[in-house]
């Protein structure tokens, strides 16, 4: 998308009162999106920037251990972590709350900076938290191993179902499941100009799972959900922080070419998914499930 298009974006979204705008007017800057690998070493740079590093979401370490505050890991605790993000993850629970972590990436590049990040961080946190490969189109986990499992956005590039019974046979009878997911109401509209361009900036398909359809899978699976949470709107005020503040940070440190359109490109696809959350197009959602002893 050219700048002048995101410019026509950000020019609507101030005229409708979206208070994303004008936090991201400064971010657009004279130079078009590079062309990258989706997750390619400057992309990542840019959004350890944004939100923390190590991580690839908006709230950083904060906000991960908020939505792992549930299970209530210890030094007794084995968790299977699906999403390593760009290891973040695997280090806070490891390292804050003494956890034993297996974590697993399906993508390459966010895999190896993970694992580099639990390298550096020394011999006696990397005997608690390892990092390895798991294909969404075959998940296998060790089974009946985990006291405890958490995933985000584990179903975007697989069938739910399969996916989520893996996840149930890693797991200890009892054991709890937090789960974050995007989500859809309905179909969305691949042909529509802002789910195309979203889905195009996060690399996915259109094919988002409903609430409903994964509270029932959960069932199926033996899993009580005990909460369904809509994180959307706390979503949006965490990535309005991390984009004030690189916005403050653009005012004294004027980027590279290069580097000002990942900054747009980034800019845009946040544009897009909070304005389709605001919409109620889609919606970030977090199950919290105990699985009981009869599915284990």
């Amino acid at each position: 998308m050219p700048l002048s298009g995101l410019r026509a974006i950000l020019t609507r979204s101030r005229h409708q009162g979206g208070e994303l705008s004008g936090l991201l007017a400064a971010a657009a800057l004279q130079a078009p999106p590079a062309s990258a690998a989706l997750w390619s070493a400057p992309r990542l740079a840019l959004v350890e920037q944004l939100w923390d590093e190590g991580y690839t979401s908006p709230g950083g370490a904060a906000e991960l251990l908020r939505l792992a505050a549930p299970l209530g890991l210890s030094a007794a605790s084995s968790l299977m972590l699906l999403g390593a993000e760009a290891g973040g993850p695997a280090f806070s629970l490891a390292n804050e709350q003494g956890a034993w972590v297996a974590a697993h990436e399906a993508v390459a590049e966010l895999r190896e900076r993970a694992a580099l990040r639990i390298q550096h961080a020394g011999t006696a946190l990397a005997r608690r938290a390892t990092v390895s490969a798991w294909d969404p189109a075959a998940p296998s986990f060790r089974r009946r191993y985990f006291h405890h499992a958490s995933a985000r956005e584990a179903l975007r590039d697989g069938v739910a179902e399969p996916i989520l019974a893996a996840i149930a046979a890693s797991l200890k009878p009892h054991g709890q499941l937090v789960l974050v997911e995007t989500t859809a109401a309905q179909r969305l509209d691949a042909a529509g100009p802002t789910i195309a361009a979203w889905c195009r900036l996060e690399g996915r398909e259109p094919l988002l799972p409903a609430e409903d359809t994964i509270t029932r899978m959960l069932g199926r699976l033996g899993f009580e959900v005990r909460v369904v949470e809509d994180l959307s709107p706390r979503q949006t005020r965490l990535a309005l922080l991390g984009w004030k503040r690189l916005v403050r940070e653009l005012a004294t440190s004027r980027p590279e070419p290069g580097q000002a359109g990942l900054v747009v490109a980034e800019a845009e696809l946040w544009l897009h998914r909070i304005q389709l959350m605001q919409q109620g197009r889609i919606r970030l959602l977090r199950w919290h499930a105990i699985l009981n002893a009869a599915g284990a």
